[in-house]
C-alpha cells in the first residue's frame, strides 16, 4: 500500500486540504481529508485527477514539425492528409512501436494517463496483412506497457475513399479491411490487449466516407456494449460531399440512421449547424474535440458555447501529435471559442473558473468516451493521479481553481509526478524511462521518413 500526502486534492466534492490518499492494488482504497503526513508519506503540493486522451494517431508523432512548408497552391487538411499517407507507407513494425512509445511518454509526461489510440495502420507496406493480422496493433500494446499508460484500443474500419463506398485508393493500402477481416483484427487486438492491465477495446468505423451505412450497422451490432469511435464533420468539403451523397450533413445522417447514444465518441463534429449541435448534446454521445490538432489543420471551430449549454459532453485528445499538451488542448479550445464570439472566458459557468470547467469537462467525458471508470480520486476509483508542484510553475500563492487557471493558460510547467494504476511513471516532469524511449524513437528515425 502507498499513500501520498497532498496539501491540497481535487475530489469529487471540490477542494480538499490536509488529503491522504492511499493506493491499494491499482485504485485508490481510502481517502482522508484534514489530516496530518506521516513518515513514509510521498509529500505532494497539488493532487488532481488524470486526464484522457481520446483521440491518438500515436504514429503520427514522427511527423511532428515536418509538414509546416507551404506548398505551391493553398494547403489544407486534404494536402496534409496527403504527406500522411506518404510517412504511413514508410514504417516498419518496429518503427511504429518506438515512435507510439515517445508519444506515450510525452502524454504521460503532459498528465494524460489513458489514451484512446484510434489505430488503423494495420497492414504492411503493401498492404497485405501480416500473418498475426494485428501485428501492429500489438506494436501499440507494447509500447503502452513499456511506458505504463493505460490504454483503450480502437481498431479502424476502413473500406473506402468517399461516400457510398468508393474504391480505395493506394495511399489507404495499409488501412483497408472488409468486415470478416475487421472481425478478425478485432480478436487479435482482444489478444493482444489481455496482456496489459486494465485495457479496453473500441470499435472505430473510420468516417462516413470510409464506410457504407450496411458496414457501419454491422459494426454497431459488433459494438455491443463496448465505445463506438467515429471522425465526423472535419472538414467543409466533407459537408459538402455527405450532402451530394445522401442530401443531409454527416451529424444529421448519423443521427437520423444510427441510434447515437453514451457508447458514441464523435471526432472532431467540428461543422455543426444550431440543431445538430442540440440534437448531439441531447444524445449523450461525447464530442472528441482536438484543438490543437484542428488548428493545425486550419479545420474550423467547434460550437462549444451552444453544445456545453444543452448539456453536451466533451474530451480532448492529441490526434495527429503534433505538439502532445493536454493543458495546451485546453487552452486552445477556450481560445478559438474567444475568436470565434469575441468574448472571453466563454466555456465557464456565470461565476466560474474556466480552467477548472475545462478540466472538470475533459476528466469526466474523456473517461466516458474510452469506456474507463470515472477519473476521480475517490474510494475506488483507478489511482490514476497527477500531482502539480506551483513553485515548479512560478505562481506564487495560487490555489485551487486559481491554480489550474494558471497550469492551463499562464503556459506554467507544473507537472511533477503522474500515476497509472498505482505505479509513478513520472517523478519531477521526468517519465522514468524517457531517455531510453528516446534514443530508441531518435535511432528508427532516418527510417521513418517518406523519400
Amino acid at each position: 500500500m502507498t499513500a501520498i500526502h497532498a496539501d491540497r486534492a481535487l475530489l469529487p466534492d471540490g477542494w480538499a486540504r490536509d488529503v491522504r490518499v492511499f493506493i491499494e492494488s491499482g485504485v485508490v482504497g481510502r481517502v482522508e481529508t484534514g489530516a496530518a503526513a506521516h513518515p513514509g508519506d510521498l509529500r505532494q503540493r497539488v493532487l488532481v485527477p488524470g486526464l484522457s486522451n481520446l483521440h491518438s494517431h500515436a504514429f503520427q508523432r514522427v511527423m511532428a514539425g515536418r509538414t509546416e512548408v507551404r506548398g505551391t497552391h493553398t494547403d489544407s487538411f486534404w494536402t496534409w492528409r496527403d504527406l500522411m499517407y506518404r510517412f504511413a507507407r514508410a514504417l516498419d513494425p518496429e518503427q511504429v512501436q518506438a515512435i507510439a512509445a515517445q508519444a506515450y511518454v510525452e502524454m504521460l509526461e503532459a498528465g494524460f494517463t489513458r489514451v484512446g489510440e484510434f489505430h488503423y495502420l494495420h497492414h504492411d507496406r503493401d498492404g497485405t496483412p501480416y500473418v498475426d493480422v494485428a501485428e501492429l496493433a500489438g506494436r501499440i500494446v507494447a509500447a503502452a506497457s513499456d511506458t505504463g499508460i493505460a490504454l483503450t484500443l480502437l481498431p479502424v474500419f476502413y473500406a473506402h475513399s468517399n461516400f457510398g463506398g468508393s474504391t480505395p485508393h493506394d495511399g489507404q493500402r495499409r488501412f483497408v479491411c472488409d468486415l470478416d477481416r475487421y472481425a478478425r483484427l478485432v480478436e487479435g487486438c482482444e489478444r493482444h490487449a489481455s496482456r496489459l492491465a486494465g485495457a479496453r477495446i473500441g470499435i472505430a468505423p473510420h468516417s462516413l466516407r470510409a464506410v457504407t451505412s450496411t458496414e457501419l450497422d454491422h459494426l454497431v451490432a459488433m459494438a455491443g456494449r463496448r465505445p463506438i469511435h467515429m471522425h465526423i464533420a472535419e472538414q467543409t468539403k466533407e459537408v459538402d460531399d455527405c450532402l451530394a451523397w445522401s442530401g443531409k450533413r454527416p451529424v444529421q445522417w448519423l443521427l437520423d440512421h444510427c441510434d447515437v447514444n453514451a457508447q458514441w465518441c464523435l471526432v472532431h463534429a467540428t461543422h455543426l449547424t444550431s440543431l445538430e449541435a442540440e440534437r448531439l448534446a441531447h444524445s449523450g454521445a461525447v464530442a472528441g474535440l482536438c484543438p490543437i490538432t484542428e488548428a493545425n489543420l486550419g479545420d474550423g471551430t467547434f460550437q462549444g458555447a451552444a453544445f456545453m449549454a444543452a448539456g453536451g459532453r466533451i474530451g480532448v485528445g492529441t490526434d495527429s501529435n503534433v505538439l502532445i499538451d493536454a493543458a495546451g488542448e485546453l487552452r486552445q479550445l477556450e481560445y478559438s471559442q474567444r475568436l470565434h464570439h469575441r468574448a472571453r472566458n466563454v466555456m465557464a459557468r456565470s461565476g466560474g473558473s474556466t480552467g477548472r470547467a475545462l478540466f472538470d469537462a475533459a476528466a469526466s467525458g474523456g473517461a466516458a468516451a474510452l469506456g474507463a471508470d470515472a477519473a476521480t480520486i475517490a474510494s475506488g476509483s483507478p489511482a490514476d493521479l497527477v500531482s502539480l508542484d506551483p513553485d515548479a510553475g512560478c505562481v506564487g500563492d495560487l490555489t485551487d481553481d486559481t491554480l489550474l487557471d494558471a497550469w492551463i493558460f499562464a503556459g506554467r510547467r507544473m507537472i511533477d509526478s503522474v500515476w497509472v494504476g498505482g505505479v509513478r511513471q513520472v517523478t519531477a516532469g521526468r517519465h522514468h524511462r524517457r531517455d531510453a524511449v528516446a534514443a530508441r524513437f531518435v535511432s528508427c528515425m532516418p527510417g521513418c521518413l517518406p523519400s
